[in-house]
C-alpha cells in the first residue's frame, strides 16, 4: 500500500503510476512562483485587508466569523503573529462569537458547521502557546454532533450518513463535509478519529466512480471519476445533470474530494483517488472552475491548492501529456486577475464572491500553498 509520499516534491511526479505520466528529460522541472512577484502580490492584498478591517476586528461581519476567519488565517500563513495588532483583533471578534455549546458562530445562524469550521481552523493556526486550547476541544466536540450518525437516527446504509451541511437545507453536503474534516484535521485527529471515518462514507458516496464505497444510483449514470455537491435528498450537483440523470462533476467539488481522501488516509493507489487524479488531468484549467466556469472562482483556486499541496506533487499533467508547474501558474494567474487596490472580486457574485474580503482571502490562502522555494 502506498501513501502519499513524503520525500522531495519532484520525485513525487511518479507515485500514481500510470495515473500521470512521467516527465521527460526534455521536461522542466517544478520551480514555482517568481518570488518577487509573489511577495508583491500579497504584500498587496494584505494592505488592502488593513484598510477595509472594521472597528470589531471584522470583515464583512454580517456573515458571522467566517469571512473573518479566512482573512485571519490567511495572514496567519504569511507570517503574521497572533499578536499582530491586526490578526489580533480579527481573533478578538472570533472569540466574541464562541458559544456556551462549544460552537463559533453568528447568533441565530442556520450555517454553524461551516462557519465553526472555519473558526476552529484559524483559532489552530493561532495557537501557537496553547491558548485556544480549551475553545478548540469545545468545538471540537460541537462539530462532531452536527455530523449525520447514528445520533440523528442514520445508520451506514443512510445516504446522509458521515455528512455535515448548512441548517438551513437540512442535508449534508460535500463543501460542508471537507470543512468538517479539514477542521478536525487542524485539531491534530488522523484517519482513525471516527469522525473523519464517518465523513469518509459520505465523501465517497459523492464520487462519480461506482465501488463498494458507492452504490448510490449517480455513481453509474456519470462516471468520470470527479465528485459533486451532494447524493443526499435525491443529489444535487450545482454543475446539473447529465441527459442520463447522473450528476456532473465539477472542478471545486473534486479537489475537496481528493483532498478529504487524502485527510481520511486513503492512499495513492485507491481506486477512488486514481479516479479523482485522472478527472484532474482531464480537466486541469486556471482559467475557470471546470464545470461551473466563473461561479466560485475563487473557492476553487483555494481548494486546488490545498488539494495539490496535500498530493505532495510539485508539477500536474495534462491529458495532453503537458507538465504543469501548479504553483507558479496558479501564482501567476492570481497577480493577473489582482485588482489595483490589492483585493480579488469575481465577476460572477454567486456565493458571495463579489465580496473583496471573501475573495481576496480565498486568493491569499491559495498563494500560502505557492511560496517560492528557498
Amino acid at each position: 500500500m502506498r501513501q502519499f509520499p513524503t520525500l522531495p516534491a519532484i520525485g513525487l511526479l511518479f507515485f500514481l503510476g500510470a495515473v500521470l505520466p512521467c516527465r521527460g528529460a526534455d521536461q522542466p522541472a517544478a520551480r514555482g512562483p517568481d518570488r518577487e512577484l509573489f511577495q508583491h502580490t500579497v504584500s498587496q492584498a494584505i494592505e488592502f485587508l488593513r484598510s477595509s478591517q472594521n472597528e470589531h476586528g471584522a470583515y464583512s461581519e454580517n456573515t458571522g466569523p467566517a469571512v473573518t476567519a479566512l482573512v485571519a488565517t490567511a495572514m496567519l500563513r504569511h507570517g503574521r503573529s497572533p499578536d499582530d495588532p491586526l490578526v489580533k483583533r480579527s481573533l478578538d471578534y472570533i472569540l466574541r462569537l464562541v458559544h456556551d455549546d462549544g460552537g463559533i458562530y453568528a447568533q441565530g445562524s442556520r450555517h454553524r458547521n461551516y462557519e465553526t469550521s472555519i473558526a476552529v481552523m484559524c483559532l489552530a493556526e493561532a495557537n501557537r502557546d496553547g491558548r485556544y486550547d480549551r475553545v478548540l476541544a469545545h468545538a471540537g466536540k460541537f462539530l462532531k454532533g452536527l455530523q449525520w450518525d447514528e445520533d440523528e437516527g442514520e445508520d451506514k446504509a443512510a445516504v446522509n450518513y458521515g455528512g455535515a451541511g448548512y441548517g438551513s437545507h437540512n442535508r449534508p453536503d460535500l463543501s460542508n463535509t471537507n470543512f468538517l474534516i479539514d477542521a478536525l484535521k487542524s485539531l491534530g485527529r488522523g484517519a482513525d478519529d471516527p469522525a473523519i471515518k464517518k465523513a469518509l462514507v459520505f465523501v465517497s458516496r459523492c464520487q462519480n466512480l461506482e465501488t463498494e464505497h458507492n452504490t448510490t444510483p449517480f455513481a453509474a449514470k456519470n462516471p468520470d471519476g470527479g465528485f459533486y455537491y451532494t447524493p443526499a435528498a435525491g443529489g444535487t450537483s450545482q454543475a446539473g445533470q447529465t441527459p442520463e440523470g447522473g450528476l456532473r462533476s465539477y472542478g471545486s467539488m473534486t479537489y475537496a474530494g481528493l483532498k478529504s481522501m487524502i485527510f481520511a488516509g486513503v492512499d495513492a493507489d485507491d481506486p477512488r483517488v486514481k479516479a479523482a487524479m485522472k478527472w484532474i488531468s482531464r480537466n486541469y484549467d486556471l482559467q475557470s472552475n471546470p464545470g461551473m466556469g466563473s461561479a466560485g472562482l475563487y473557492y476553487y483556486y483555494h481548494t486546488f491548492a490545498k488539494a495539490l499541496d496535500a498530493t505532495g506533487l510539485a508539477q500536474v499533467e495534462d491529458d495532453h501529456g503537458q507538465p504543469h508547474d501548479w504553483r507558479r501558474e496558479l501564482a501567476e494567474a492570481l497577480a493577473r486577475r489582482q485588482q489595483s487596490d490589492g483585493s480579488w472580486t469575481n465577476t460572477n457574485s454567486r456565493w458571495l464572491e463579489g465580496d473583496p474580503n471573501l475573495v481576496t482571502a480565498y486568493a491569499l490562502l491559495a498563494l500560502s500553498y505557492c511560496k517560492p522555494q528557498s
